[in-house]
């Protein structure tokens, strides 16, 4: 192996653990940084991984109470960042130290907002866009369960609409895919981030706002257009600001998008279903989670929003978008009762007009 990395994880949240915790089990030095109460808890206890069947104990890790105590260390090559959207504008905002004793931030969160929000803070080489398919379930504090193996995706940084060598990139792949994880690396930060935000929309902002299960979601012809709609918008936003679509580790989102853009809706509709079907079963997506968890808060206006607002820089008009984002913001904010559209399709669909 490679000299070993020195990563900070911020949090030990699903993500954090599967790959902060892959990573230290592979000989990295992994510090993790959580909330001082669970710090100590997952110091005493350790964290569990369950790899496809494998079970792993990573006893006493390193564990701190604050990302200040973590950098008092120094010498990270890296930190692996995988909060919410929406709280990365909160982590920014509370950074308590200098932007040049942090190390670069591999962002592995949802949407395209993340890392321009972390370069404009801390500085454009402080930012390396990150995306993760594979399935990852929480279990508990520390404890998760790898659910369905696809890969993780690291782009070099752009300059001057090129990608440029990034020697810390390829390091992190290497890492990365020594101890299992299928990462690759991209050349296109945007295509990478906005081919997963295309997956991410997918039944997404719909089975929040019904509360419907995916599968539901595609049985029914209207709201399959509504799905179809907010796809197709996406892609158009994706091609006005030249962005390609491109496929991502263990999921071909160039064939999504083109069952999307070109087939008929009566030939796509049994196929898309069965991928969204077979991919998810009956759990739920995570707009629908955040929702009925009662957090007050929602990702879609960094997914559906951020269509939107590209849209409107553009001159593209979003309706679907539009309307998605605003009725779950609205539920999220407790400004429409969400009995007000559980299970009622055709109230949905009407807000089109």
């Amino acid at each position: 192996m490679n000299e070993p990395l020195r990563l900070l994880s911020i949090g030990a949240g699903a993500i954090g653990t599967y790959i902060g915790g892959s990573l230290a089990l592979g000989g990295h030095e992994v510090v993790f940084v959580e909330r001082p109460e669970v710090a100590e808890e997952l110091r005493s206890r350790g964290l569990r991984l369950d790899l496809q069947g494998t079970e792993n104990h990573l006893q006493a890790p390193q564990v701190v109470g604050s990302i200040e105590e973590g950098l008092a260390g120094q010498g990270f090559d890296a930190a692996l960042l995988a909060l919410k959207s929406f709280d990365t504008p909160a982590f920014l905002t509370t950074l308590a130290v200098p932007a040049d004793t942090l190390p670069p931030f591999l962002c592995l969160s949802n949407g395209v907002d993340n890392e321009p929000a972390i370069a404009a803070a801390l500085g454009a080489d402080k930012a390396i866009a990150g995306t993760v398919t594979s399935a990852v379930g929480r279990r508990g504090t520390g404890e998760i369960v790898l659910e369905k193996l696809r890969g993780i995706g690291v782009a070099r940084p752009e300059h001057g609409g090129h990608a440029a060598e990034n020697p810390l990139c390829e390091r992190l792949v290497a890492a990365l895919n020594a101890v299992g994880l299928n990462a690759r690396l991209f050349a296109s930060a945007a295509g990478m981030k906005w081919s997963k935000m295309l997956t991410n929309l997918v039944a997404n902002a719909t089975s929040a706002i019904l509360d419907m299960p995916p599968r539901e979601i595609f049985a029914h012809p209207g709201l399959y257009r509504l799905e179809i709609g907010q796809l197709r918008e996406c892609l158009q936003v994706m091609a006005a600001q030249g962005i390609n679509v491109v496929d991502l580790p263990g999921t071909p989102v160039r064939l999504l998008a083109f069952a999307v853009k070109y087939l008929p809706l009566p030939v796509s509709r049994p196929l898309l279903g069965r991928a969204v079907g077979g991919g998810r079963g009956e759990k739920m997506p995570s707009f629908h989670i955040d929702l009925h968890a009662g957090r007050g808060q929602s990702e879609v206006d960094f997914l559906n929003g951020a269509v939107v607002r590209a849209g409107r820089r553009a001159n593209i008009p979003t309706p679907v978008n539009k309307l998605l984002t605003e009725k779950l913001l609205a539920l999220t904010l407790g400004e429409i009762p969400i009995e007000d559209y559980r299970g009622q399709p055709e109230k949905l669909i009407k807000g089109l007009g």
